[in-house]
């Protein structure tokens, strides 16, 4: 009886302490990257229908940084390769600098797989449908 107590007691807090430590592998059904809202080429600002027009023809682009590799360190995309998704600058008319837009696109930079719209530096995203 004793030895059951204790058994019990063992497995309670075997059971707290991984529930406290976030130790059980739970499957997982979706993420915020399943769940991206879209927008249609025609809802994005002219800008953003004129890069992404320029990414289809490979360039040339007016930023030093398009093209390069985007890494989704906020996880909101899609989990891929490193070199998978490649940001590219929409303009924001009156600032002097790349402001917060971008495309980011995932797949081979000419003919992308999927490409996605961010107005705020990548905080959220909405993928781009024609």
């Amino acid at each position: 009886m004793v030895r059951r107590a204790c058994l019990k007691l063992v497995i309670t807090g075997l059971l707290l302490f991984a529930t406290l430590t976030g130790s059980f592998v739970q499957a997982k059904t979706s993420t915020a990257a399943d769940n991206i809202a879209t927008i249609s080429v025609a809802e994005l600002p002219v800008q953003g229908a004129q890069t992404y027009a320029l990414i289809a023809q490979g360039g040339p682009f007016p930023y030093e940084k398009d093209g390069t590799v985007f890494g989704n360190r906020e996880r909101l995309l899609p989990i891929n390769r490193r070199g998978y998704y490649r940001e590219y600058t929409v303009r924001t008319p009156g600032l002097n600098h790349r402001g917060t837009r971008r495309i980011v696109c995932g797949g081979q930079p000419r003919v992308p797989d999927v490409c996605y719209y961010t107005a705020d530096h990548y905080a959220s995203f909405r993928r781009i449908v024609p």
